[in-house]
């Protein structure tokens, strides 16, 4: 198990990527949270076993249909402490 927090650049804000990320860490079994920055980044933490994560972090590079992503930057993180992947406000 390892535990992600990801930067993601780019246009990535008002082309529903909260939540196609949602979607897709559900998918992959995974914990953690997504949020708007106020730069127009999103940040995430994702939680899980090893290949989900990196699995996540590779679609996130590509991200919705309608996003443009630049970059996203990735450090090691502590775990969640609750179970579940969500949206959270915006901050």
């Amino acid at each position: 198990m390892i535990a992600r927090l990801l930067a993601i650049t780019g246009r990535v804000q008002g082309v529903g990527y909260r939540d196609w990320m949602v979607k897709q860490a559900q998918r992959l079994g995974l914990n953690g949270w997504v949020r708007n920055r106020p730069d127009g980044s999103v940040r995430a933490l994702v939680a899980g076993p090893v290949e989900a994560v990196q699995a996540m972090v590779e679609a996130c590079r590509r991200g919705p249909f309608f996003a443009r992503v630049t970059g996203v930057a990735e450090a090691e993180a502590a775990p969640p402490a609750e179970e579940g992947f969500a949206r959270q406000p915006d901050g």
